[in-house]
């Protein structure tokens, strides 16, 4: 799209991810999947490969559970152009950021951004534990940040938590809430607070649950029955996690640890234990279950 093309449309024909990790990958799915042009960035080759055969891996996984076609999935990827250049991303009118959760990268990534991109395009961060208005501060269009957690897995969840920094427009807020709604997402509005709702709650008890495991009052497996059937919830905590990944479980624990300071966020010697052992979830083959192959999103 050119320049001269910007009309300020309510929909969103383009849009951008920085950063193809898990989440990343996970939120280039539902762009592509909501018929979007997509445009995956990463900082090397041999990230962005890794970040493809995540997205393609999910497809594949739809497919083998007759959820999609081996047409849609086809369609979906047209859709999507893999790139390394920054100014790949000058053309979308929203860029969401899901790169890892430090703030002075983060900061940076939108102060080299707002060089590249049109002035009305909206910055979006995925954060779930940083500040946004302090990452909004990094841009020379703080009015045109605002933040948006898409839960974990992102292709299967479907809220969004949308959070506006002290900075942000009203229009901006307003746009963000309907690209969120273009996704077929929930979107709620939290404040711009550490673990906005569902991580305050989340992140928490699921240290409970590994801490319950390291005490021996139950089983990986007994533990995650107790979960779905006492509580309700529709996976099991060793589930979910073995799904994010343990690696990132202890960088968002870590991280609302940091700025909380209550013992329950700060993540169970188990944890990191396991990221040494190399044992990180689904997308390692291994975590608190073993998995045949390396796939993420439950695929």
């Amino acid at each position: 799209m050119r320049a001269e093309d910007w009309d300020g449309m309510a929909t969103v024909r383009r849009a951008g991810v920085a950063g193809a990790g898990t989440m990343g990958s996970g939120i280039a799915i539902v762009l592509a999947r909501a018929g979007l042009e997509t445009v995956v960035r990463e900082v090397s080759p041999e990230r962005l490969a890794e970040g493809r055969r995540r997205i393609e891996g999910f497809f594949d996984g739809g497919i083998r559970r007759g959820k999609l076609t081996p047409e849609q999935k086809d369609e979906a990827l047209d859709r999507v152009d893999w790139v390394t250049g920054l100014g790949d991303l000058a053309d979308c009118e929203v860029v969401v950021e899901a790169i890892w959760e430090n703030l002075d990268a983060k900061k940076a990534l939108f102060g080299e951004l707002n060089d590249v991109c049109f002035p009305e395009t909206i910055f979006v961060s995925n954060t779930s534990t940083l500040s946004v208005t302090a990452m909004a501060a990094g841009s020379d269009r703080p009015d045109r940040v605002v933040g948006m957690h898409f839960c974990n897995p992102a292709p299967l969840m479907k809220l969004v938590e949308l959070s506006r920094a002290l900075q942000t427009s009203d229009e901006t807020f307003a746009r963000a809430t309907a690209f969120g709604e273009q996704l077929g997402k929930v979107v709620v509005s939290t404040k711009d607070t550490p673990g906005f709702v569902v991580n305050r709650f989340l992140i928490p008890f699921e240290n409970d649950c590994i801490r319950a495991l390291e005490a021996g009052l139950g089983t990986v497996e007994e533990i995650d029955k107790a979960v779905k059937l006492g509580l309700g919830y529709p996976m099991g905590t060793f589930e979910l996690l073995d799904v994010v990944g343990l690696d990132i479980h202890y960088e968002v624990s870590t991280s609302l640890f940091r700025e909380l300071h209550e013992r329950r966020f700060a993540p169970p010697p188990l944890v990191m234990k396991m990221i040494e052992a190399g044992y990180l979830g689904r997308k390692s083959g291994r975590g608190f279950y073993r998995y045949e192959g390396q796939a993420v999103f439950g695929a």
